[in-house]
């Protein structure tokens, strides 16, 4: 089965979800979408249920009861980003060939959201720095989400090795973590030190670690 109608259907059946949602669920969805914008801007504890309460202009008291703890405030919005992460990046690349093919669309989605969230800021990132030495939900939500896209992502790099597009040596788990490292690095460059050209270098790092492990280079791209 094709995965391309299978994201359309998601979107299909979460856009009428959302039309049909009793009124108090469309204004959790609303104030999570709310709270995800400002977590992209000032990181996971910079929220507050008073900053909220503002944005969308209700009581704090009418915030708080959508959700009964800044905790749960945190955790909805990681759970949001984690699924606009997959309906931006995996999702489309599963129509995709098998194989080598489906490992550079992965890579490609996930540097077409890296470069908007120069700007915007990423949660994975930045939520790293903020609760890599705090254990509790947040963290395990955090944590769980990437985990959840780095094993997808690694498998595959491993569908790639049995089909024959990779060496047959290669490392899975050694390629993944190599092409990890270009987004951190990206982020690094391009957010912190305004590096001109960083993006060319992470295609051409990317390009750098196929090659190393038995693939043809990805043609040349527009950057």
């Amino acid at each position: 089965m094709s995965e391309t109608p299978l994201r359309q259907r998601r979107g299909t059946l979460s856009r009428t979800a959302d039309r049909q949602a009793p009124k108090g669920q469309q204004t959790k969805a609303a104030i999570v979408e709310a709270a995800l914008g400002l977590a992209t801007q000032i990181g996971l504890e910079g929220l507050s249920i008073g900053a909220l309460a503002e944005v969308m202009q209700m009581s704090k008291s009418g915030v708080f009861a959508h959700f009964g703890s800044r905790e749960e405030l945190q955790i909805s919005v990681v759970r949001e980003y984690h699924t606009r992460f997959e309906d931006e990046v995996f999702y489309p690349a599963m129509s995709a060939a098998r194989g080598l093919p489906r490992v550079r669309a992965l890579f490609d989605n996930w540097m077409k959201r890296t470069s908007v969230e120069i700007d915007s800021g990423c949660i994975y990132i930045s939520g790293a720095v903020e609760f890599d030495d705090r254990p509790g939900p947040v963290r395990d939500a955090l944590a769980s989400s990437v985990t959840t896209w780095q094993d997808a992502f690694k498998r595959a790099i491993e569908i790639a090795v049995e089909e024959g597009h990779f060496a047959p040596d290669t490392d899975a788990s050694q390629v993944a973590f190599e092409i990890h490292g270009l987004i951190l690095a990206l982020h690094y460059e391009a957010r912190f030190l305004r590096s001109p050209g960083c993006i060319h270098r992470a295609l051409k790092g990317f390009d750098a670690i196929l090659e190393r492990n038995g693939a043809r280079p990805t043609p040349a791209r527009k950057t």
